[in-house]
């Protein structure tokens, strides 16, 4: 089974209004906890005078996100952060964070109105957003020769692999980032190099 699935390709913003109600969605990807609690953080900063700050979010896998949770931030119970959510999950997208800034226009939209209303804001936003496939990806720990430090960096540049960190002793230690479907591909490359290599698990 593929691990790959879709996030959110970056930060977006949509807004709309109901019965003189402003909703303000935004749509970010995130991939922890603190990230969310940042974002919301900003949320308030950047409009310290709207009546609610709502919001939901998952984290990994649709369908089965290792993380999720929601905020109502006021409004009764189950009319913004749950709606939020299920447009969410109803998406097929991972790692993402809505939240949705209400300014009050002066008409009470009851309990129905509220969710159609938050739902519709997180719909908004996220419909108009652009997504990318998050790769799942395996680290490698490869120890070789001077002479083969050229081949693979030409191996990584080719396969979508990084190599985020390289040091130089007797012989080079490399830590390579590569995409999780090309594992055996890299492990066949370095017993071709005669290359010491470990993933990790």
């Amino acid at each position: 089974m593929s691990k790959d699935y879709p996030i959110p390709a970056g930060y977006l913003e949509r807004e709309t209004e109901v019965k003189k109600s402003r909703f303000i969605a935004r749509v970010y990807p995130v991939r922890a906890r603190d990230e969310v609690r940042a974002l919301v953080e900003q949320a308030h900063r950047d409009y310290p005078d709207a009546r609610h700050v709502c919001w939901g979010y998952q984290i990994g896998r649709p369908g089965s996100a290792a993380e999720a949770a929601m905020n109502d931030d006021g409004e009764p119970s189950g009319t913004a952060g749950k709606p939020i959510l299920g447009v969410i999950q109803h998406k097929d997208m991972g790692d993402v964070l809505v939240i949705v800034i209400r300014y009050f226009g002066g008409i009470k939209l009851g309990a129905g109105g509220l969710v159609r209303a938050y739902a519709g804001a997180a719909e908004s936003v996220l419909s108009a957003v652009d997504r990318v496939v998050q790769q799942v990806r395996a680290m490698a720990h490869v120890g070789c020769g001077f002479a083969d430090e050229q081949p693979l960096r030409h191996w990584c540049e080719g396969h979508e692999g990084r190599i985020e960190d390289i040091q130089y002793s007797s012989r080079v230690t490399a830590t390579v980032s590569l995409p999780e479907t090309h594992q055996e591909e890299f492990a066949a490359f370095c017993d071709a190099h005669k290359m010491d290599y470990r993933f990790d698990t």
